[in-house]
């Protein structure tokens, strides 16, 4: 009875957490349908009546979704956490602990004893592999390990730049469907700037209260999605599954040829977000991220997709490539409230770097490789749960930057 109370108490905890999940981690890629059409078709691309290049993009999306996020993410890369830390630098430590490899100074056997990490076997008994005596016995395979770990930091931190200020402003540029052409120009970008200093200031509270607020947020977004891709699909064209065939991808690039290798940027932003599953696997656990993102997240992704490659399949008359995008694809009656419901989503498709990148730079710190900063531990259960102001400070103003300087998602994308 015991151990069934147990286990039932592990799997409502687990439900929880994944119920977070959706508020912390997949925000960022749960909003990606919003741009990652009208980043392709930007400039060189035409949607034509053949539909060659949507159903081509289509199969790109799909199969770029299941390698790297469901495939790469969830089934591989979550399982090499370093005592329940995510991340690249709890990568590179986890690699250091196990093979003499570090020119960092994460591992001294003096504080073994004092360590949080413990190891099953001392790593000096291990017997060593093939790959560990070769990368200990080349010491300019360390240095090379090691600039890969801070280009891969780098990233993740200036993705925390750009994602809340690409999708906030994603988001708002629905409102061009509703507003003249003039007062558009005029609104979208101070309503960017605003909700984005009102999504930093949220951060205190910590990734515990935030999850909570904004996890009905996402689930909404996520069903209202694939409500409005089910309809697009059985209403325009049910026959758009097969562009799931690979095929449709050499399609694409035979007929765009060099402006479809330019375009691929775009695509590649289906994933923005993925990064945040391993960078946030402290906030949470890798049962519950992985619950999260294969019963609900994406599904809802693929329908999403789908249903706007349906509508478009069947409307070609666009004054402009700009309006290849979400909005046209949602009826007239339901824009206003899928609007509202769009913005608050990029709000907290944004909370997923931002926590991604507090994690990653205390991670750096502890190793030397970030200035020391304050770290404020906003949960008693779960220690992976910080909050860093002065990095929250300069996320903001950084974002409001890139949204009134590129001023366009094409720019801020590419």
């Amino acid at each position: 009875m015991l151990v069934l109370h147990l286990q039932r108490d592990s799997w409502k905890t687990t439900m929880v957490l994944a119920y977070q999940s959706l508020g912390v981690v997949y925000g960022d890629l749960s909003i990606s349908p919003l741009y990652v059409f009208k980043s392709t078709f930007a400039e060189d691309i035409q949607h034509s009546d053949t539909n060659e290049e949507i159903f081509g993009v289509l199969s790109f999306v799909f199969w770029t979704l299941t390698l790297i996020p469901l495939i790469k993410y969830v089934s591989i890369v979550l399982r090499a956490h370093d005592n329940g830390e995510g991340g690249t630098f709890a990568l590179y430590s986890l690699i250091c602990r196990h093979a003499n490899v570090s020119l960092l100074p994460n591992r001294q056997i003096a504080d073994e004893e004092l360590s949080t990490y413990k190891l099953e076997r001392n790593p000096e008994t291990v017997d060593k592999t093939r790959v560990k005596v070769w990368l200990e016995k080349h010491k300019n395979l360390h240095t090379a390990l090691l600039i890969m770990v801070l280009i891969g930091t780098c990233m993740v931190i200036g993705d925390g730049v750009l994602t809340p200020a690409i999708s906030v402003f994603s988001a708002v540029s629905g409102l061009e469907f509703s507003l003249s052409k003039d007062h558009h120009e005029y609104a979208v970008i101070p309503i960017t700037c605003v909700i984005l200093a009102f999504l930093f200031a949220l951060q205190h509270f910590g990734t515990h209260r935030v999850g909570f607020i904004f996890a009905p947020i996402v689930l909404a977004w996520l069903l209202c999605m694939s409500a409005l891709g089910l309809y697009n699909i059985i209403h325009w064209n049910p026959h758009v599954y097969q562009a799931l065939n690979p095929y449709y991808m050499f399609k694409f690039l035979k007929k765009t040829r060099k402006y479809g290798w330019m375009s691929l940027g775009g695509i590649l932003l289906c994933m923005t977000g993925s990064e945040a599953m391993f960078a946030d696997l402290g906030h949470f656990s890798y049962s519950a991220i992985q619950l999260a993102f294969t019963s609900l997240v994406y599904p809802a992704l693929i329908l999403a997709y789908m249903g706007q490659a349906a509508y478009l399949s069947k409307h070609h008359d666009f004054y402009s490539n700009s309006q290849v995008g979400f909005y046209i694809a949602v009826p007239d009656k339901v824009r206003w409230p899928v609007l509202v419901l769009a913005i608050l989503a990029s709000v907290v498709g944004s909370q997923a770097i931002i926590s991604g990148t507090f994690s990653i730079i205390n991670q750096s710190q502890s190793l030397s490789c970030f200035p020391r900063v304050k770290v404020v531990h906003t949960s008693e259960k779960i220690h992976g749960q910080i909050y860093i102001p002065e990095i929250n400070w300069l996320l903001m103003i950084l974002c409001i930057a890139v949204t009134v300087g590129f001023r366009d998602t094409k720019h801020m994308g590419n």
